[in-house]
């Protein structure tokens, strides 16, 4: 069962965005989706409790507790949401169980400089994980100043940027509903879906 994990100590770079919609995405791939919520503010939780019973199943989980770690059986993938401030003990534990690791990155010098440690750690550990890491802007414009320097940081640092996805309402405007990306029809969010691209490549990839 493969689990993939958004995370980033900093509070605010859009974790909840990212894990919902990756969740999205393996729902309308098919996939039996559980989406696990480990922030005690329990933001991906309080989106599936909105979402409408017509939009493709995904099974919530309060991975809040002290097991956080042990997914439910049943499902195909987990996606986990990871709250602010993870780093230490809470990290090495979502390491041993991660499959995938997804960090959110907006490309302010604040948030890339609150988010060097947590990147450094993270170089520290997966040497001794087999764990697939990698970075995504968020609300980026991918042709700016600003996105060349998000990729430099984080490629200096030896990470992949699987791309950037742009600041658009459409995410606000959809999980207000319940929904992502992938639940509605492509044409109203084409150009969201083309960022996507190499992020669902990256995900479906063994």
């Amino acid at each position: 069962m493969p689990v993939i994990v958004v995370a980033n100590p900093k509070g605010g770079v859009g974790k909840s965005t990212l894990s919902t919609n990756v969740a999205g995405y393996l729902a309308r791939q098919g996939r039996t989706v559980m989406l696990g919520d480990a922030d005690r503010q329990q933001s991906s939780s309080g989106w599936l409790g909105i979402r409408p019973p017509e939009a493709r199943p995904i099974v919530g989980w309060d991975a809040s507790g002290s097991e956080v770690l042990r997914p439910p059986r049943g499902t195909t993938h987990v996606v986990l949401d990871t709250p602010a401030g993870l780093h230490g003990k809470g990290l090495k534990e979502v390491l041993k169980r991660a499959d995938k690791l997804l960090i959110p990155l907006q490309p302010s010098l604040f948030d890339m400089l609150a988010t060097r440690q947590f990147l450094d750690e993270l170089q520290e550990r997966r040497r001794a994980a087999d764990l697939d890491i990698a970075v995504v802007g968020m609300r980026v414009d991918q042709r700016t100043i600003a996105a060349e320097r998000l990729r430099a940081f984080a490629e200096g640092l030896g990470f992949p940027v699987l791309g950037h996805l742009r600041d658009t309402q459409n995410y606000v405007r959809l999980a207000l509903h319940g929904l992502t990306l992938f639940d509605v029809a492509p044409g109203r969010v084409a150009k969201d879906l083309d960022d996507w691209a190499p992020i669902c490549a990256w995900l479906d990839a063994d």
